[in-house]
């Protein structure tokens, strides 16, 4: 009988022990957590800065309408340009973030999807992706402009066509980043998180 009681108390022991050690991790994630800023999109260092203005391009998109992008806006609107390709599998995968935050960010931005290559493979990837009804320009003219080197890339012009933010997006924390940097004026959370540090 005392085995079995010392056994009893061994275990009790263990648990509560078990239970200390437990607390004591979920605090080091807390303050780990605390530690890391958010990762924004990934700013090449070569390229258009952040605060020029965008180059102007007057292209037309798949269904034949006429885009002047990078122009300054009378509507006041601002324009996400994202730089995507049917062989790209993360720009694929991008997309639901896309659609989501071209729906969710409706009453200030519009999106501007834009590759290069095959007319044929563009207008496939639009309809098995489901991007009828987002203008969708194929210009190699256009990513030269913006001197896109990787994909998926994302550029946000403000209603004036200055460049806001800029970066490769490889999640919808990175094309979220973008607009949260457009909000707080600067050219990346990186920039913002190392001023406040």
């Amino acid at each position: 009988m005392t085995a079995l009681a010392v056994s009893n108390v061994v275990l009790w022991v263990l648990v509560l022990a078990l239970a200390a050690v437990v607390l004591a991790l979920t605090r080091q994630l807390g303050v780990l957590h605390q530690r890391i800023a958010p990762a924004g999109a990934l700013m090449l260092n070569r390229g258009l800065t952040v605060g020029e203005p965008a180059p102007v391009l007057e292209l037309a998109d798949l269904d034949g309408r006429e885009l002047k992008v990078g122009a300054a806006r009378d509507d006041g609107r601002s324009t996400l340009l994202l730089f995507v390709s049917p062989t790209c599998p993360v720009c694929k995968s991008l997309l639901a973030a896309v659609k989501s935050s071209r729906k969710d960010e409706r009453s200030w931005m519009d999106v501007i999807l834009a590759s290069d290559g095959d007319i044929a493979a563009q207008r496939e990837f639009v309809a098995a992706q489901g991007l009828e009804g987002i203008p969708y320009v194929v210009s190699a003219a256009l990513g030269l402009a913006y001197q896109v080197s990787r994909l998926p890339f994302a550029a946000l012009l403000d209603e004036r066509g200055v460049l806001r933010a800029r970066g490769l997006v490889n999640s919808r924390e990175h094309l979220e980043s973008l607009f949260e940097a457009k909000r707080l004026g600067v050219a990346s959370l990186q920039e913002y998180f190392s001023g406040a540090a």
